[in-house]
């Protein structure tokens, strides 16, 4: 956590967009901001992969679909590439269990802010920690000068992993976090001109044609929806606004192709939900901020 990866994967999916390249981003683990950042940047909805929460058959359903109109899909690891919670192996919620689950190559952001040589040591950490992930190349983050980055390129090259970008310190590309993550894609008046930006970074500063050189084929085994969440009713009055925002994209697409009508309502325009409904749904999100 903390590295820059959001920015990074946010920035190098808005330019694929712009140079018309059809392209996803998924998220490992449990996070409701970060996808609707990759959807306002590729136009294509975001999905998340959690191996804790999600039955096998229902990650496999998710990856199936994700990869059906898309070139190429980016996979955020949420917090580090091995965190996640002590479960059965694969079963951890960490990305690496899906590195190693759909064989998927690991681009590493590495913030390398204080430190040259020491980086390498890292990334060879990272690259040998579980030989079934694999490394394929490392980005580095937050360098505060061009010798810096001659430095940590040089020393992380000798270990047999290849550079494929060096970003400059600059806290304007950063974006504005609150408690439990970062303030939510809907929030920004100037959403499309912050992506922008970093996609403007991305290509300055990452080669994206070696990026997507080193991409692997994805075929995830044959999965299925029957685990997923169930519609809690035929007529389902939905919480939708500023303060109740949470609900994967994937659970109400499942409950319209079971059959269920959504009915949204605003709790902050003073709306209450219809009498015709059988079950008030009230996601999550951030409804202190509004109390």
């Amino acid at each position: 956590s903390g590295s820059g990866k959001t920015s990074v994967t946010i920035g190098i999916l808005r330019a694929l967009a712009r140079r018309g390249v059809k392209v996803r981003g998924a998220k490992s683990g449990p996070d409701y901001i970060d996808p609707g950042f990759h959807t306002a940047a590729t136009g294509l909805s975001g999905v998340n992969l959690d191996s804790w929460a999600m039955p096998p058959a229902l990650l496999n359903a998710l990856a199936g679909d994700a990869t059906e109109d898309a070139d190429f899909i980016f996979l955020e690891s949420a917090m580090g590439l091995f965190d996640g919670i002590p479960a059965a192996p694969g079963r951890t919620g960490s990305a690496a269990d899906l590195a190693r689950l759909y064989g998927l190559p690991v681009l590493l952001v590495l913030d390398v802010s204080g430190q040259s040589a020491t980086a390498a040591a890292v990334a060879k950490g990272f690259a040998t920690y579980d030989p079934d992930v694999r490394m394929a190349g490392v980005v580095l983050n937050r360098l505060g000068s061009e010798r810096h980055r001659r430095l940590c390129s040089d020393a992380i090259e000798a270990i047999g992993l290849p550079v494929v970008g060096a970003i400059l310190r600059d806290p304007s590309l950063n974006l504005p976090e609150r408690h439990l993550g970062l303030v939510q894609a809907g929030e920004y008046e100037d959403l499309m001109a912050h992506l922008d930006r970093l996609a403007d970074m991305v290509e300055r500063s990452l080669d994206l044609e070696a990026i997507m050189a080193l991409a692997a084929p994805i075929a995830p085994a044959p999965g299925s929806f029957s685990g997923a969440l169930p519609p809690p009713g035929q007529r389902i009055a939905l919480a939708e606004d500023a303060a109740f925002t949470f609900l994967y994209p994937h659970v109400a697409t499942h409950w319209r192709k079971a059959g269920a009508e959504i009915v949204p309502f605003s709790p902050l325009a003073d709306e209450a939900p219809s009498v015709n409904c059988d079950v008030c749904w009230l996601p999550g999100g951030y409804p202190e901020l509004h109390a």
